[in-house]
């Protein structure tokens, strides 16, 4: 089976500023539960001027309580790795993630685009779609897809709360149209 969830958002300011902030975004104190995240490789390509990373994320297991009382669930934290490419010429950014924890039970995957608006070209469009689906856990399989539905969207909505403050924070006021 599987969930999805799909976030489109602009942000009124410009895409170097917005992926600036993208890339220092955690750990921040507005998320307790991103713990760290390292870079663990980084190069450009020199005839296209496009730049990969791979950072790994260790976030708090939020699984609910009563959930944990299943032993594969039960681990105080979850890995998870981005993999991006930066075209700073045609301003846009494109990120793939997914979970290093449980991948015999779970999938989560999410891939994000951040480009420069149509709308103005000072404005930064953010585009992800998530999905995760799980597989092996007999029964629960539905009740733990319909808390990482729900857990998924609450983050995509927080994420975009914190770019936002971040932004305001780093750049001032948006730019107007």
């Amino acid at each position: 089976m599987g969930v999805s969830v799909d976030v489109h958002q602009v942000y009124k300011y410009p895409f170097e500023q917005v992926v600036a902030s993208f890339l220092r975004k955690y750990p921040n104190p507005m998320d307790k539960n991103v713990l760290s995240v390292k870079i663990t490789e980084e190069k450009r390509d020199e005839s296209t001027g496009v730049i990969y990373r791979k950072r790994i994320a260790i976030c708090q297991n939020v699984v609910p309580e009563i959930l944990r009382k299943v032993s594969i669930l039960k681990v105080p934290n979850i890995q998870l790795e981005e993999e991006s490419w930066l075209n700073p010429r045609e301003r846009n950014m494109a990120i793939r993630s997914h979970c290093l924890t449980w991948t015999q039970y779970a999938s989560m995957k999410e891939e994000s685009v951040f480009r420069e608006s149509m709308e103005n070209p000072n404005w930064t469009e953010f585009i992800q779609r998530g999905r995760i689906s799980i597989t092996g856990a007999g029964f629960l399989n539905c009740i733990l897809e319909t808390f990482a539905s729900t857990f998924l969207r609450q983050g995509a909505q927080k994420g975009i709360r914190i770019m936002e403050m971040l932004l305001k924070e780093q750049c001032g006021a948006p730019v107007a149209e």
